[in-house]
């Protein structure tokens, strides 16, 4: 006979359970009130060395890296020592990106396009970090790193083609907007779903490794996508198997409309994933672009020299909404990002420049201004290839292409299908 149980509900005198739901500090028409996040003095951290045990970077997962003092000066032993032309040139990439997201934000504004998404305030996570690793290292982002792509030099043009889905569209219309793919340039194809590169990078930095290449893997999500399994198991794999990866979690508070807490903010830092298992982490001040490159350095250095993965957190702050089809002011205060207390990226490192003496606020100005026309030429000479709804855009039979190496007989009468009932039912339309 069936034991007897006890009927649910509670038991003696315990309490009750409670259910906890994260919640945001401050919501819109809340004064922003950021005292509660602890930055430390720049130049205060310790910097191990490149080949130490992952266990001794475990101070660093809840300090903050840091560069830049108040004074505008590099400090510490986290310094780079770049030259004035190397902080110039990240200076004029960084510059370029807001120049373009503003542009492309614009244009989708104006119907151009059906989707943007900018990555302002966040720009030195993926310039400077750029910077640091080589140019031919693989890459796997998330759809915030179009910096990458700049810094590698690749064309303006190409990138709007690909955001306007036109006849230029390298990708022939298939990917959504932002969603870049440069194999030459060495840099992954960007997924919508989230977390998914994160393994892929450790799959090609193992078959790196397997080959005795020396190209390493880095790859990029945001802090809302460490609460995916794909995570876990990347991380997994990578200190099984030592795999030459640098992991980047760039935490700028907000995934989407839910807040950093939803996936675990409250308990401990993203750069603290690392410590269980094994890996070396470091959480460093995402708006310091000498911070960043200095970090990204030491983690791509240890993976070159068969030291393993790295986890670097970067914190930052998203300064507008998640894409164009957000609305932040919905939920969060609307002052956040002028309260935000580690400032603008690119304000912090013009400033720097400036007071090594190698820069000033004209030729800031000068800077912007060549840098919006440039964008400007571009995005006028990617619109003759067509916008979005003008009808420029690749041949209707492309679309059966690149899956097969031969189209098969089936596919192919579809297609012969297809086009002939398009031309009956618009004689007007040409392949």
């Amino acid at each position: 006979m069936a034991e007897s149980r006890k009927p649910l509900g509670k038991r003696g005198n315990l309490p009750p359970l409670e259910l906890y739901v994260p919640e945001p500090k401050f919501r819109p028409g809340d004064k922003a009130d950021f005292t509660y996040i602890d930055a430390p003095p720049a130049g205060a951290q310790a910097r191990p060395d490149e080949g130490c045990a992952a266990i001794e970077t475990s101070a660093l997962c809840y300090d903050l890296v840091r560069v830049l003092d108040d004074d505008h000066r590099a400090v510490g032993p986290w310094d780079p020592k770049l030259d004035p032309d190397t902080l110039r040139q990240m200076l004029r990439t960084m510059a370029l990106t807001r120049a373009f997201d503003e542009r492309m934000y614009r244009g989708q504004r104006q119907g151009k396009t059906s989707f943007y998404m900018k990555c302002t305030g966040e720009e030195a996570t993926s310039v400077a970090a750029a910077y640091a690793l080589a140019s031919d290292d693989m890459v796997f982002p998330s759809y915030r790193q179009q910096g990458i792509l700049l810094a590698r030099g690749y064309p303006l043009i190409e990138m709007i083609n690909q955001i306007y889905s036109n006849r230029g569209d390298k990708l022939k219309g298939r990917q959504l907007p932002i969603m870049y793919s440069a194999r030459d340039f060495s840099f992954f194809t960007i997924s919508g779903n989230l977390a998914t590169q994160y393994p892929q990078a450790v799959g090609w930095a193992m078959a790196s490794a397997s080959r005795g290449d020396t190209r390493i893997a880095a790859s990029w999500i945001g802090e809302g996508s460490t609460a995916e399994g794909d995570f876990h198991a990347a991380l997994t794999f990578a200190t099984v198997y030592n795999a030459p990866v640098v992991f980047n979690v760039v935490n700028n508070q907000w995934a989407i409309s839910s807040f950093s807490g939803f996936a675990g903010a409250e308990r401990t830092t993203f750069a603290a994933r690392a410590i269980g298992y094994g890996v070396a982490g470091l959480r460093v001040d995402g708006n310091d672009a000498l911070a960043v490159y200095a970090a990204t350095q030491w983690a791509a250095n240890r993976a070159r020299s068969n030291q393993g993965p790295s986890l670097i957190e970067h914190f930052t702050y998203r300064v507008e909404g998640h894409s164009t089809s957000d609305d932040p002011g919905q939920y969060r205060s609307a002052r956040e990002a002028e309260e935000w207390p580690l400032g603008d990226p690119i304000m912090r490192l013009k400033r720097h420049l400036i007071t090594l003496g190698e820069w000033s606020e004209d030729q800031h100005e000068a800077m912007d201004r060549e840098l919006a026309e440039q964008v400007k030429a571009a995005t006028k000479e990617a619109e003759k290839n067509g916008i979005l709804g003008h009808g420029l855009h690749h041949p209707f039979h492309t679309m059966f292409e690149d899956v097969y190496e031969e189209l098969p007989w089936h596919l192919e009468e579809q297609a012969e299908q297809a086009i002939r009932e398009r031309r009956t039912k618009w004689p007007e339309w040409k392949e």
